[in-house]
């Protein structure tokens, strides 16, 4: 039998101490490997993530107006509370139709081949417009008296209603001016909002003993000739939601106070702008409630599961100024109302 040889124990640590650096390295380079993989797939995953999650909306407004800049600050304030952010995750499209029934139309359109996330439409006119365009989107509507009225109660499509409380208005001017007995009233007869209103005032006035004086006129250029009219022949003048009202405001303020007739507002918004006095609807509040139904459709929600909600809550406001000017003498009763 062949004899082994002894092997050297020099040459056992030796063969130990080339494996085991062989080994380190070989490990080394898999965790390098692994990290750079690991860093680079968290850096596409990002990427793609904040690709998915930019919203893209576009909000459709009929004319640029205090009153409606107000919905429109709401509804952005809505879905920020909500996580949808112009900083961050949400673009928005904002387009003013300038008083245009044509360019609500070409609005509607745009939206429509751009294929929004949503589509948001203030007032009548803008929402109808897009209800009977867009084919893509999603739509809510703000700031809308009467959706069915107006054919917008169906699917595909919701919203916030802002049916003015005339009743409480008009409660309001016969607390503050009992001796009034005509009310002035001025309306675009091609807006189905402002027509729904002046029909219940017509009622509601009637029913307290007073007399509405009302003139229609088809277009923001007739509102000059019209208050006029109006103002000549009435004791006050009542302000209710109106697009081409809203828009002609400082002209009516201007008129009434050289008639010396004073304005019930249908909006706070009006009181702070020169009217009397108003138990209305907050229209801040009117677009942060849009802003959270917003919220809930970019968040998967179909349009067609949320109801169409209404504004109940009012606040009464009277100016003080405004009614020093007037000689109105406010009712102890109601003076914790007053404003400055």
């Amino acid at each position: 039998m062949k004899k082994l040889t002894p092997v050297n124990p020099k040459h056992v640590k030796r063969l130990s101490l080339k494996f085991a650096l062989l080994l380190c390295l070989s490990l080394s380079l898999a965790g390098c490997q692994a990290k750079s993989t690991s860093t680079t797939d968290t850096a596409v995953a990002t990427s793609t993530n904040a690709a998915e999650h930019v919203y893209h909306i576009g909000i459709t407004q009929i004319v640029e107006h205090p009153s409606l800049d107000e919905i429109r600050a709401g509804i952005e304030a809505g879905l920020k509370t909500q996580g949808f952010d112009t900083a961050s995750n949400l673009e928005i499209d904002y387009e003013n139709a300038q008083g245009n029934m044509e360019n609500t139309q070409l609005i509607a359109q745009r939206f429509d081949s751009q294929k929004k996330q949503l589509v948001i439409a203030i007032t009548t006119p803008s929402a109808q417009a897009a209800f009977q365009t867009i084919q893509n989107s999603p739509i809510l509507f703000s700031a809308i008296t009467d959706p069915e009225g107006a054919g917008l109660k169906a699917k595909g499509i919701s919203g916030i209603s802002d049916m003015t409380p005339i009743q409480k208005q008009l409660d309001l001017l016969k607390a503050l001016l009992p001796n009034a007995k005509k009310v002035g009233m001025v309306y675009n007869t091609g807006e189905q909002n402002s027509v729904v209103q002046v029909e219940l005032a017509k009622q509601l006035a009637a029913d307290a003993g007073l007399e509405l004086v009302c003139t229609g006129v088809s277009s923001t250029n007739d509102m000059a000739s019209a208050i006029d009219q109006v103002l000549s022949k009435c004791d006050v003048f009542y302000a209710h939601v109106d697009n081409s009202l809203a828009a002609a405001f400082p002209l009516l303020v201007q008129k009434s106070d050289s008639a010396g007739k004073p304005i019930i507002g249908a909006v706070e918004k009006y009181v702070t702008d020169g009217a009397l006095a108003t138990d209305g609807i907050n229209n801040y509040q009117i677009g942060y409630q849009t802003g959270l139904m917003a919220a809930k459709v970019l968040n998967g929600t179909s349009v067609d599961a949320l109801p169409i909600e209404t504004i109940e809550k009012t606040e009464c406001l009277i100016s003080k100024k405004t009614a020093e000017r007037f000689n109105v003498q406010v009712p102890e009763a109601l003076k914790s109302y007053l404003i400055d």
